[in-house]
This record gives structure tokens, sequence and C-alpha cells, in this order.
């Protein structure tokens, strides 16, 4: 069967997603153009052809995925409830315990881009990017007497620290081994973080109604 013709932006999307997963897969260091190239059964000159260079290729699969990661959490701190669900909800999905996909391949775009300028900008964006979302929503649930927290920015940063530095435990040692970290207990600190952060008792449900703080 012949393959469909895709338009000049399907077709950069379709080797976007693939070059995203073969880095999952290989690594940035050890994926080539070839890789992603065989992956969808093309040729390297067609991949060349939409990206002159590896690293410009890895620059824009890393964008790429940036830019789905910012899209989901929209969606879950636009939803219509209160900011403090939404806020949880964030911060559960994104935590390395739950189905937020994609911590090895930040955990690898983190360390390429010591390396590669363009790859730093990209995870520096999307660092930027989270911080602020976390931020704007705090604010609103601070607005709504929801919850107390002098300093949303700070609470963002503290909180998302704590989510990256957990991410690397996981992802690299498993929850196996002495003095690692299971997956319930990183869940744990987490939700305590989060509390604490905002002024909550530790016993608030997180499916329950907010707790006003007065």
């Amino acid at each position: 069967m012949a393959r469909v013709r895709l338009s000049v932006a399907e077709r950069r999307e379709e080797l976007l997603r693939a070059a995203v997963g073969q880095i999952e897969e290989r690594g940035v260091v050890a994926v080539r153009i070839a890789d992603v190239a065989s992956a969808l059964g093309v040729s390297n000159a067609l991949v060349l052809y939409h990206f002159s260079t590896k690293e410009k290729l890895v620059a824009a699969a890393f964008a790429h995925a940036a830019e789905g990661d910012l899209a989901e959490l929209g969606k879950l701190l636009g939803r219509r409830t209160t900011a403090l669900r939404r806020l949880r909800s964030a911060v559960r999905w994104y935590a390395p315990t739950g189905p937020a996909k994609g911590w090895r391949l930040w955990i690898e775009g983190w360390a390429a881009a010591l390396r590669e300028p363009a790859l730093r900008e990209v995870t520096r964006d999307l660092d930027r990017r989270w911080k602020a979302a976390l931020a704007e929503v705090i604010e609103e649930g601070v607005a709504a007497g929801e919850f107390r927290c002098p300093d949303p920015s700070a609470t963002a940063l503290r909180l998302t620290a704590l989510l990256d530095g957990l991410a690397v435990q996981l992802t690299s040692y498993g929850g196996a081994g002495a003095g690692a970290v299971s997956r319930t207990r990183a869940q744990e600190w987490v939700d305590e973080a989060l509390a604490r952060e905002l002024g909550l008792d530790t016993g608030t449900p997180s499916t329950g109604p907010a707790q006003s703080s007065s």
C-alpha cells in the first residue's frame, strides 16, 4: 500500500513524535537520525530535509514534548472546580507516581541541556511556564479564601523541585533497594508538602470540599 502523502506540518509532527519515542528508548547521546527514519520507514534525507542536524531535531522534539505536557497541564488547571482541587489534580498528574509520562525523556533532556544551549532554553521555558501556571492557580485559591500562601511563586518553585527530585529517584532507581524511595512514600511526601505549603490540615481530603483558612 502506498504511503499517505502528508502535508509539511503533518510530516513534521510525525517526525517529532518518532524522535521523542527514540530519545526515550535510546537516550539523547545514542539516538541517530537513522533511528528516527527507520522508525517511520522513511529515508535519512527526509528527516534532514525538515531538521538539518541531529541537534535541531532533538531540540525540536523536546519542544514538542514540552508543549504536549503544558497543554495537558492547562486542561487540568482550567477545569470548573476549586483551585485546591485543580492544584492537587495537576500536582498528582505531574508527580512521578501519577499518570504523566515522559520522566525518562526529561531526565535525558536535563542532562543533555548542560551541553546544548538550544535544548537548555527549551527546558528552561518549560520550567518557567509550569511554575507560572501553578503560581497562578495558587493565587486564585488565596483570593478565594481556600487556603493561605504568602508567596505563590516560591511555593510553585519548592513543589516542582520536590517533584523533579523524586522523579529522578524513582526513574533512576525504580523504588527498589536500600535507601530507595517507594512510590507510595513519594506520593505521601507530595501530599504532605502541598498541604504544608498551603497551610492545610494534612487530613484534608483530596477529593472533598476545599478547606477555607480563616
